[in-house]
């Protein structure tokens, strides 16, 4: 199939080259022409485990990318892949969503052949129904008759993107037609997964309700682990004979710092929102997002109590990205915990193996390392906030530290002398 992605980002490129390595023709828009340049060398502008030796397989066979709409008109499906931040209330902001509608729009004008728009951004119900299909069909007058138009999202996991998109729980895909649904189920044929078909708008409710769901499964596990901790039980004990019964299974339910990223904050707001708008008081998840705002307070909390004040004190942190095998820090729980350091006047040594980069442009005043070791030379204490696995293997680097006080927020260690946020 011949198919046009409109958004270079984490959805857009993963969702492009892997449609590529399935062996379709993909054209990459990306407005950013330094992204798309990268993306043409097969070099990908954001890390993502896997996706550098899927472009280089790609990237100028059947894979390319450009800045601009034009050859649009000969894609059979066009995914809109381009992001939907929130606004200062929580809304979702659905400005690219409008914008990508009207550059479609516009360059399908004319086009004889027939074309399935289908939108893999996550927005609100009801937004494919009336934003993407009106300003489409507006532009394209009389020709709008040979559009479909789905909405098919992504389940996709920071660091482990590719891998879910090519071995899928399973595909949702919400139509307007038949045929719509039909197209895009082509483009999916090599995938040996379970396909759900709905409406457009239960398409896009699944999405909110899956990442609303994890969320609350996390924040539940944190509001029992701050329990735990306050009567000496270990959660993790608590959780592992939790998730072992089949109707609950044990994802998601690490008790810690709590939930970051650029999904399952965004989306949970998005989706209070929405309720709000439509004369709904969502308590649960507006305590699902209070939970997660006061578990980075929690470590901060415990290290005043083990060291005392904090002010001109050595503290290393190890873990910046929102999660381990990715460099996104995109509300990453060290934000915050780093915030407050800097507000209690203690002295930050900081490591990452990716987000280092990303992270200084947020606070370029600390210190950063390109190892834990380094890191951890001379301090009075460490915390712990990403669960990369290299970080279950250090040891003997704690002994480098001045004062062997080490606080968890992820439960990645395997040294016995530390204590957890929520353990």
């Amino acid at each position: 199939m011949n198919i046009s992605v409109i958004g270079g980002g984490y959805v857009g490129l993963v969702t492009a080259s892997c449609f590529a390595h399935l062996g379709h023709m993909v054209r990459v828009i990306e407005i950013d022409a330094g992204k798309a340049d990268l993306i043409n060398q097969g070099v990908p502008p954001i890390y993502e485990d896997g996706l550098e030796e899927i472009l280089k397989e790609t990237s100028g066979k059947n894979l390319s990318a450009q800045s601009h709409y034009k050859g649009v008109e000969d894609a059979d499906l066009i995914f809109i892949c381009v992001g939907t931040p929130s606004q200062d209330d929580g809304a979702a902001d659905l400005s690219y969503i409008v914008s990508a509608s009207e550059s479609i729009g516009a360059a399908l004008r004319g086009s004889k052949k027939y074309h399935v728009i289908t939108v893999k951004s996550t927005v609100p119900p009801g937004t494919t129904e009336s934003i993407v299909i009106p300003i489409v069909q507006e532009l394209l007058g009389d020709g709008s008759n040979g559009i479909g138009f789905c909405m098919n999202p992504e389940f996709l996991r920071e660091g482990r993107a590719v891998d879910d998109f090519l071995h899928p729980d399973r595909i949702v895909i919400g139509g307007s037609s038949a045929e719509a649904v039909r197209v895009v189920q082509e483009a999916y044929k090599k995938l040996d997964v379970p396909v759900i078909t709905t409406s457009l708008k239960a398409a896009e409710m699944i999405k909110y309700t899956s990442n609303a769901f994890l969320a609350t499964k996390i924040s539940f596990s944190n509001e029992i682990g701050n329990i735990c901790k306050k009567i000496g039980i270990n959660v993790y004990e608590v959780m592992r004979g939790v998730g072992l019964d089949h109707r609950i299974n044990p994802y998601f339910l690490n008790a810690g710092l709590g939930f970051g990223g650029s999904c399952f904050p965004k989306d949970v707001m998005a989706l209070i929102r929405l309720a709000e708008k439509n004369g709904e008081d969502p308590v649960l998840l507006k305590s699902v997002i209070d939970i997660n705002e006061r578990q980075p307070g929690r470590i901060v909390q415990i290290l005043n109590e083990r060291i005392g004040d904090i002010r001109g004190k050595k503290i290393t942190v190890l873990g910046l990205a929102f999660k381990d095998n990715t460099d996104d820090v995109r509300d990453s729980r060290s934000i915050p915990v780093i915030s407050e350091l800097l507000e209690h006047g203690a002295v930050i040594s900081a490591y990452d193996p990716m987000a280092f980069e990303s992270m200084e442009k947020i606070f370029p005043g600390i210190n950063y390392h390109t190892n834990a070791g380094d890191a951890l030379t001379g301090a009075d204490a460490c915390l712990v906030l990403t669960e990369w696995p290299e970080f279950s293997k250090l040891n003997d680097e704690f002994n480098m530290m001045k004062s062997r006080v080490i606080i968890e927020g992820r439960k990645i260690l395997s040294c016995s002398d530390i204590e957890g946020v929520c353990w």
